[in-house]
């Protein structure tokens, strides 16, 4: 079977060079600022408990969020609407079980209001076909798109210098048949637009081919859209170069690669420049990667002290949550710091899995990052008739000083 919600992307963070400087000192400087920092990490069970539902949408991974005013930071979501949205997703009614009938698509959306995690605040959003069947948010419908294609999301932003257009990332996946076990595989990598204003609405979307890596297997070659930092004063951010940092995936090793453009010219590809370890570069065939070990999904988030934490979960799908401290959106990044064990959450089953942590700055309060993490399990179609509520985002509180 096809385990749902597990994209075939993978990101990464663990570095050990030193991108704009071979010196010594420098490298010294970059440990020092790591060392500088203490982790602590507690969960969050009021933000856990919000995704804990029994009647329509009850499950879902890929969790991404932003606030629609497109400020970035902590604290956003106390005078803003969110948005947030999953990839997979089920739909369905948990009584003392699970009852039949329920339904998987592949992606859906929620509107949180208040900043609080209260489940009489928060609207989840998915479309209804002309026979009432629970379809997919966003469907593919790019000049590339093929026969049997669906969407996982990655990361977006809303571009205030686009009207407050939304842009979220996404990857076209398709089946393999007869694949029993990770049986899809990405076919490409696209960039949806929302059209912005005060009224939120997904009934007039726009969908473009991103060019970079077409025809290449995404795994061994790369994707966009597993992490973006909006670098802008608009966005809050507190050392603004007026950039936008795109963060994706390549190779057994789960390498980051890094692009950046002016929000402006997200649409204009041949704007895009890219991470070749010293600079940035047209020549997307001379990136160099940032990190490695991370997972599938990840964050990039400005701190205290001109440092950047990238969060994610250690080599893809471990029980550990860590972190890794960069002077720049590129880091260098120092060593892999362990700050949550998840096993806790895998005892139910043998089966279960983690994945995917990321952080969410604007549901985060000053001085901690609100982080999430999925579980999953490689025994779906039997665990989830156990454990109706395995799949579904979980929260962890990080606190740095």
């Amino acid at each position: 079977m096809r385990i749902p919600g597990l994209p075939i992307i993978s990101l990464s963070i663990f570095f050990t060079g030193v991108l704009n400087c071979g010196c010594f000192t420098q490298a010294k400087q970059d440990e020092q600022l790591s060392a500088a920092l203490t982790f602590t990490a507690v969960p969050a069970p009021e933000w856990t408990a919000l995704l804990k539902r029994n009647h329509g949408w009850f499950g879902g991974d890929g969790i991404y969020s932003i606030a629609l005013s497109g400020i970035e930071k902590e604290g956003a979501a106390n005078k803003d609407s969110i948005l947030i949205w999953f990839s997979d997703t089920l739909l369905g009614d948990i009584n003392d079980s699970l009852e039949t009938g329920f339904t998987m698509i592949n992606n859906s959306a929620a509107l949180l209001t208040g900043g609080k995690p209260d489940s009489t605040a928060i609207r989840f959003y998915w479309n209804t076909t002309t026979d009432n069947h629970a379809s997919s948010l966003f469907i593919p419908q790019t000049p590339l798109t093929q026969k049997g294609e669906y969407y996982w999301l990655g990361d977006g932003f809303v571009n205030t210098e686009r009207n407050n257009a939304i842009y979220i990332f996404g990857y076209r996946i398709k089946n393999i048949p007869g694949q029993a076990v990770f049986g899809f595989k990405q076919t490409g990598n696209t960039l949806i637009r929302i059209p912005g204003g005060d009224k939120l609405s997904f009934e007039h979307t726009e969908q473009m081919d991103i060019p970079f890596f077409q025809g290449e297997n995404a795994d061994s070659i790369g994707s966009f859209g597993a992490g973006i930092l909006v670098n802008t004063k608009r966005a809050g951010a507190p050392n603004a170069d007026g950039y936008l940092y795109i963060y994706g995936v390549r190779g057994k090793n789960k390498e980051v690669i890094a692009a950046r453009v002016r929000p402006m010219a997200i649409e204009q590809f041949n704007e895009w420049r890219f991470w070749d370890g010293r600079s940035w570069t047209t020549d997307i065939k001379a990136i160099q990667p940032i990190a490695n070990r991370a997972s599938n999904e990840m964050s990039v988030t400005p701190i205290t002290g001109g440092r950047y934490l990238m969060v994610f979960q250690k080599d893809a799908i471990g029980t550990q949550v860590a972190v890794s401290v960069g002077t720049s959106p590129v880091g260098p990044f120092g060593p892999v710091t362990d700050v949550y064990d998840v096993k806790d959450d895998l005892k139910d089953s043998p089966s279960l899995f983690s994945y995917n942590a990321k952080a969410h700055p604007v549901l985060s309060q000053p001085g901690e990052l609100l982080i999430s993490y999925n579980i999953n399990s490689f025994d779906f179609s039997g665990d989830i008739k156990k454990f109706p509520h395995l799949y579904r985002p979980r929260f962890i509180k990080l606190k740095y000083e």
